[in-house]
């Protein structure tokens, strides 16, 4: 059994769909079940993430700078098949301990948007493994957390709101004119290809069964859609604004600042307009 610590933390996040309070509140947590690499008995760990271009996420494998790495790394590397839970998402996963080159890398990029993670690696002699987390394949939509489709379309909104809302939180914390950590800029291009694949998904899918239904309903679904063509733009705008050599914050920060303004007008007309329907 987890800790009781951890098993807190594990309860409020299955509760609360991946939200936290205490010293991890607001930030990108995940929980990580694996199989005990002895007992073959499956464990939950709450960890941060970080972002890694929409194919996967990464975990550190710090144990607070522990002499040993924690059980949970031990665990996937026996048993590498994993199940990921974001308080929204749920999947089965293929964990990937990165080799050094790429390790140092992320490492790097880890350390930049915390100091925190290169005072745990002077606290030990190990190297502290960093280790990737893949999503994977699987016929049919994802498997989402909720008791109806209203409220699965809700929650998934707002996954996008709180990661925007974390985007501008490191802006403001990565100083005036500065230019933009990797993290930053990585977290920036996930967000725009998982709300591109997102809004796609509404079109192929979501829209049309909802259209044969509700034909009522047509002059929302064309204005939704011109929203969707709009912020694609602005997604465009962004990913230009973060993949340039010379991007600093002054110049990539109109730019989420742009799209968080227009997304949450949409999602929010979105939801109040397809309430019922989705009921």
């Amino acid at each position: 059994m987890p800790n009781p610590f951890n098993q807190q933390i594990i309860d409020e996040f299955r509760a609360h769909r991946g939200r936290v309070g205490g010293p991890f509140e607001g930030a990108r947590l995940l929980l990580l079940t694996t199989t005990g690499a002895r007992t073959g008995t499956p464990h939950t760990t709450p960890l941060g993430y970080y972002p890694d271009g929409g194919e996967r996420v990464l975990v550190i494998a710090s144990a607070g700078g522990a002499p040993r790495h924690p059980d949970w790394f031990h665990n996937l590397v026996a048993h590498p098949q994993v199940t990921v839970e974001t308080g929204v998402f749920t999947y089965e996963a293929t964990a990937v301990v990165l080799d050094r080159a790429a390790r140092d890398e992320a490492f790097a990029r880890a350390v930049e948007s915390d100091p925190g993670w290169a005072e745990y690696q002077a606290k030990t002699d190990r190297v502290i493994p960093v280790v990737a987390l893949r999503e994977n394949p699987r016929p049919g939509p994802p498997r989402i957390e909720a008791s109806s489709p209203g409220e699965a379309v809700r929650a998934v909104h707002d996954v996008f709101r709180r990661e925007l809302a974390l985007i501008r939180k490191e802006f403001a914390a990565s100083g005036g004119g500065s230019a933009l950590g990797a993290q930053l800029r990585i977290n920036c291009l996930t967000l725009c290809k998982g709300l591109g694949n997102h809004h796609a998904g509404e079109d192929i899918a979501l829209f049309p069964s909802l259209e044969g239904r509700h034909p009522e309903l047509a002059p929302t679904f064309d204005r939704l859609r011109r929203e969707h063509e709009r912020i694609a733009v602005l997604l465009d705008d962004l990913r230009r604004a973060v993949s340039a050599p010379e991007a600093d914050r002054a110049s990539a920060l109109p730019e989420v600042e742009r799209l968080a303004d227009e997304l949450e007008a949409h999602l929010t007309y979105e939801e109040a307009q397809l309430a019922a329907a989705l009921r």
